[in-house]
């Protein structure tokens, strides 16, 4: 786990619980066969992404499983099961779309029918293209409130400063700090953060009408945006990391 972070960690546990537990949890490690994995594999065709990754993590415990003795060396079941291909799909909001995602805000804003954290967390999002990742795990004391700037000390792409619009800066001062907790958009249980924002986000994009809209094409919109406004890729990578 040392060398996972926190959200790759949280994704081999679900497809651990969800996927290849109920599989496989009474059956023996040595006897599983090429055909079991092809036949799991098979049944998450309709998430290519997903039935990857679960390839992938039973490929390390298989692996893992020769190092430790429970199978024969080089008996490795998922080896020459092929991964589906994955498609790229850049969706971008158009200026009619930002205006409806707005309208969408406000009104979940005014009738509550979404929690306020959720509601700061997408408006962030829209306004600096930062990964979900980054935003939900955001703490007080990355932010730099005289700067106008996020240091996010563990971003994907490593260690990185993020400046901030005087809108972000509104929505950030707006947000009141909960003892004890480190997050700007704390979680349920204490000192945690805000993790199930997908509920939420399918009620924002449902009203707006933007129902093929993902919160990651959030970020995909913020860079085409500022390529359009005339910022050389250079600015715009460096800004988004």
């Amino acid at each position: 786990q040392g060398r996972k972070k926190e959200s790759s960690i949280r994704e081999d546990k679900r497809l651990l619980d969800n996927v290849i537990l109920p599989a496989m949890r009474h059956r023996r490690v040595d006897d599983i066969s090429r055909a079991d994995i092809s036949k799991i594999h098979s049944s998450l065709s309709g998430t290519p992404y997903k039935a990857n990754r679960f390839l992938a993590l039973a490929s390390k415990m298989f692996n893992l499983a020769e190092e430790w003795g429970y199978r024969q060396e080089y008996s490795n079941p998922v080896r020459h099961v092929k991964k589906y291909p994955e498609r790229g799909r850049d969706r971008f909001l158009s200026s009619e779309e930002y205006k409806r995602l707005g309208e969408a805000l406000a009104e979940a804003e005014k009738e509550k029918t979404v929690p306020q954290s959720a509601i700061d967390v997408v408006r962030v999002l829209t306004l600096t293209g930062c990964r979900k990742s980054e935003i939900l795990t955001l703490r007080w004391d990355y932010v730099d409130f005289e700067r106008a700037c996020l240091f996010l000390p563990d971003s994907k792409t490593g260690a990185k400063t993020v400046v901030i619009s005087q809108q972000v800066l509104m929505i950030l001062k707006g947000i009141k700090e909960k003892k004890g907790n480190p997050y700007v958009f704390p979680g349920r249980k204490e000192g945690s953060f805000l993790k199930n924002l997908q509920i939420s986000w399918n009620e924002i994009r449902n009203n707006a009408e933007l129902k093929d809209v993902r919160i990651h094409d959030l970020r995909h919109s913020y860079i085409s945006v500022g390529i359009a406004m005339g910022e050389s890729l250079y600015v715009v990578g460096k800004s988004v990391g």
